[in-house]
């Protein structure tokens, strides 16, 4: 449903967990057969996991990681080491199987998902591409906003229907990754502006940056900052986004909707989840946050959100390999509650 004004644009309906399930089922975790508290971080996610799901069990046995990729306007300021080109190039990459979030993915039977959220190039037509382009990549935020609001609107709407269609055909868990270069330039404003952050803090190397070449990014974002005022998440995110990230944000939206966890990536999923929950503060139950990425900000993106990551790996590749990574940890909590017996049945035969 996307829109010109910033005020007949809704995110879809999400309901909020139960928090008052959580004595109840803290004490559930705690009559398992195990040592009290042995699990550390697994029982904690065990308890988010079941309370998004209530009164269902949850489940996280089918994963399916969404990949989104754009282009950014801002690499035309030199934010980036890379040329645009390199987005193409990846996302041919993830086609044919061989990048590492594909290798990641093979490993945990995790199933993966390409979409053109706004790649600036006509692509080839492939079978495991979802063409959801909205426009061929973003404006320069340093000069012009990166995308009308409309077309934001439009994006975060793909985004959730992408992700309700995967749960609709099976998805338990949805992990988000994305490619676009620039797209670590946009994440910094976008946490800037909405965590909100100081921006010198925000900024980071991204895919790799010398001295030079940070001097260039820090320059060209104070420059997109200083142009705009935005503060409404929804013009922040026209203003400064990347319709890969919109896409992102929405379909953390789509999947809070149905009530379904979704696994963030790094700095830029991050980031993506701070526009979903600073337009739906509900979806903020439904995010697990994979990791403690290396980038620089992604710390400041996370206790905006007063989230606490699963790992800490040194990571900032993106992809989604993160996410991937702690697909695992939410499978193995999510049947904590279901498939490990009680103590006092242990104790007394009753297995």
């Amino acid at each position: 449903m996307p829109t010109d004004t910033l005020v007949t644009w809704q995110p879809p309906s999400i309901t909020p967990v139960d928090a008052s399930l959580k004595a109840a089922l803290r004490a559930r975790v705690d009559g398992k057969a195990k040592p009290l508290g042995s699990l550390g971080r697994i029982e904690d996610l065990a308890i988010e996991l079941a309370l998004m799901r209530h009164p269902e069990p949850p489940r996280a046995d089918n994963a399916v990681l969404m990949v989104f990729a754009g282009d950014h306007g801002l690499t035309e300021e030199g934010v980036s080491q890379y040329p645009s080109a390199v987005t193409v190039a990846m996302v041919m990459t993830y086609l044919a199987g061989k990048a590492t979030a594909n290798a990641f993915a093979a490993a945990n039977h995790v199933d993966v998902r390409v979409i053109d959220a706004g790649v600036a190039a006509d692509l080839p037509k492939h079978p495991d591409l979802i063409d959801a382009k909205v426009r061929m990549g973003t404006g320069n935020a340093a000069r012009e906003p990166a995308m009308s609001v409309a077309e934001a609107g439009q994006a975060l709407n793909r985004g959730a229907e992408l992700a309700r269609a995967e749960i609709a055909a099976g998805a338990e868990v949805i992990a988000l990754g994305e490619m676009g270069i620039g797209n670590t330039a946009s994440s910094s404003l976008l946490l800037h502006r909405l965590g909100p952050a100081p921006l010198d803090q925000s900024i980071g190397i991204g895919a790799g940056q010398d001295a030079d070449g940070m001097a260039k990014k820090k320059a060209a974002i104070e420059k997109a900052a200083i142009r705009s005022t935005a503060t409404a998440p929804l013009e922040v995110l026209a203003e400064f986004g990347g319709l890969e990230i919109a896409m992102m944000a929405g379909a953390v939206l789509g999947a809070a909707s149905q009530r379904r966890p979704v696994i963030i990536d790094g700095f830029i999923a991050t980031a993506a989840a701070l526009v979903a929950v600073r337009l739906a503060p509900e979806a903020r139950d439904y995010c697990v946050f994979a990791h403690r990425s290396a980038e620089r900000g992604h710390d400041l993106a996370l206790q905006a959100m007063d989230a606490a990551p699963l790992l800490d790996l040194r990571l900032r590749l993106g992809e989604g390999t993160g996410a991937i990574l702690a697909v695992p940890l939410v499978r193995a909590a999510s049947r904590l509650l279901t498939d490990v017996a009680d103590l006092a049945d242990v104790l007394a035969g009753k297995l």
